[in-house]
């Protein structure tokens, strides 16, 4: 075994530095932690959207939707499908706009 001999100053000193890099490491934890998204799987999404699996594999594979796999079991963000939604309540509300007719 070696043995290295330091300073008590430089051991001050690299103590303070691991204790500061310790806090960062933690504070970077904390703040990636609180953010966990919801995360929901094909039966549930297919409930909430009216699809049937056909269509969401179709979604899933022409790129509309991003999926996460694990194993053979496959996740969906659920700020995805409320996208989904919302972009399904535009579409909706811009072409039932009514036109009234003008007699010429």
């Amino acid at each position: 075994m070696e043995v290295v001999i330091i300073e008590r100053r430089t051991f001050s000193y690299v103590c303070e530095r691991f204790t500061e890099f310790a806090k960062r490491i933690e504070s970077l934890c904390n703040t990636h932690t609180q953010k966990v998204e919801n995360w929901l799987d094909s039966q549930e999404v297919c409930l909430l959207l009216g699809f049937s699996k056909r269509t969401l594999q179709y979604y899933r594979s022409s790129g509309r939707l991003a999926y996460s796999q694990i194993g053979s079991k496959i996740y969906y963000k659920s700020a995805d499908i409320e996208k989904i939604i919302s972009n399904s309540e535009i579409r909706n509300h811009s072409t039932k706009q009514i036109v009234p007719y003008e007699k010429n």
